[in-house]
């Protein structure tokens, strides 16, 4: 990996920070250079996209979390765009259905995992149950666990007991071959409030703003602890959650992009080689083409 992208991961081997990681970090690239970088990374992510479709060995989960208007939805266009859609998948989360409040929390994120020789991309993920979950704890409640109908019950062995079994779940994705990269896009209160006004002021774009946003500004405090937590107690070697600057879009999306790239290549891809018998039938359906 890139001495610039290397100080984005955090490996769970020591305690982490959000006030260590800077909003505006872009490594030494201007808006020109990452443009023309990020080009040269999708050529590149779509070749080892193929590989890993043909190969079908692993799958690939890609988890983006970040707070409102950090850049999930164009992070996703962008990096994404390159890849055949017939080998990706996109799930955007929302608030659970009756449905989904019927199972445990981790029930409809399952439902969501790509096949092997995949990707599957989650915008918002299973994090959201000790994120938002865990400023809103009322929420807990439509869950229905035994044990658990107050609020005051919610107590900090809950939510270890949640961190364990995301880390769990995630344990047993990847020793049956799914690659995790999780994606936090870690943005600044001051971009995201020009982001917000620039949604206001834009009549294209006030579809993107709610109401809503402004209540979850005002916890802001909150989420970020919210957020350190959760990578501290989920971040591992196997698993580890990537601290994405995301003040400057296209910085964050380079980032992005790279460091997919760079997991694919560890994984060491080969086209399946076919054995004698399938080259001899390939020979024989050669020469049928030829004579005709």
């Amino acid at each position: 990996m890139k001495n610039e992208f290397k100080g984005l991961i955090v490996q769970g081997d020591k305690k982490f920070s959000l006030k260590n990681h800077k909003t505006d970090f872009t490594g030494g690239y201007n808006k020109e250079k990452a443009k023309d970088a990020l080009v040269n990374s999708k050529i590149e992510l779509d070749h080892l996209q193929e590989k890993l479709y043909a190969s079908g060995k692993h799958s690939v989960l890609i988890i983006f979390q970040a707070m409102d208007a950090a850049g999930k939805d164009s992070a996703i266009e962008h990096v994404m765009s390159g890849l055949n859609p017939q080998g990706c998948q996109v799930y955007s989360f929302k608030v659970p259905t009756p449905e989904e409040y019927e199972h445990d929390f981790l029930w409809r994120h399952y439902k969501a995992l790509p096949e092997r020789g995949r990707i599957g991309i989650h915008n918002r993920s299973h994090y959201e149950n000790v994120l938002v979950c865990k400023v809103h704890p009322e929420y807990i409640l439509s869950e229905n666990i035994p044990g658990f109908n107050d609020i005051k019950k919610i107590n900090k062995s809950f939510w270890q007991q949640r961190y364990k079994s995301i880390k769990n779940f995630e344990e047993h994705l990847t020793a049956n071959g799914t690659v995790i990269l999780k994606f936090f896009l870690n943005v600044s209160k001051d971009e995201q409030k020009q982001r917000f006004l620039e949604r206001i002021d834009d009549p294209t774009k006030n579809w993107k703003f709610s109401s809503g946003d402004i209540k979850e500004r005002a916890l802001w405090d909150k989420y970020m602890e919210a957020y350190q937590d959760a990578i501290n107690e989920t971040s591992t070697a196997e698993s580890p959650w990537y601290i994405i600057p995301a003040d400057k879009k296209w910085f964050a999306r380079l980032a992005v992009s790279e460091i997919i790239q760079d997991k694919l290549k560890s994984l060491d891809l080969k086209f399946p080689v076919l054995g004698e018998e399938e080259v001899a039938k390939l020979d024989e359906t050669k020469n049928i083409l030829l004579s005709e």
